[in-house]
């Protein structure tokens, strides 16, 4: 009889496969504003494997949030801020990480996370107040140094 149980706990084990997509928050603060929140709602959270797997991208497997800030005018556009969380596809070795770019006018966040929900967390950023301080300061001191 106890071979009948380990028979079919390893034929369910074997039918039954663990999930590779990922659930997370895909919305952009410009059409909601919802998803500026720290923790936006639930109606935002998205299954990303059924909401992405027909445009052949693959299996989302991770979360990405990316907050764009732009200081000032540029090219007739007002000064703005946007959060844009969405599902990421690429092969990343490492994905539980923030960087920064900025330019002329305006600056990015983008981190990135590998578990369900978690690019809802205000935590996640991981990027120090006193990172964004020094590269809001070489912003402005190169426009003001261009203005001359």
């Amino acid at each position: 009889m106890q071979y009948v149980y380990v028979i079919s706990a390893v034929i369910l084990a074997i039918a039954v496969q663990q999930g590779l997509a990922i659930k997370c928050f895909v919305c952009n603060s410009h059409k909601d504003a919802n998803c500026a929140l720290d923790i936006p709602p639930d109606n935002l959270l998205k299954d990303c494997q059924e909401d992405y797997s027909t445009r052949g991208k693959g299996i989302p497997t991770y979360c990405r949030k990316i907050t764009q800030i732009i200081e000032f005018s540029v090219n007739s556009l007002p000064p703005d801020s946007r959060v844009i969380r969405t599902c990421g596809f690429q092969n990343q070795t490492s994905t539980n990480y923030c960087y920064q770019r900025a330019g002329f006018g305006g600056r990015q966040v983008v981190c990135s996370c590998d578990t369900d929900n978690c690019n809802g967390s205000a935590v996640m950023t991981g990027i120090s107040i006193l990172g964004l301080l020094i590269n809001a300061g070489l912003i402005v001191s190169v426009y003001k140094w261009l203005q001359r």
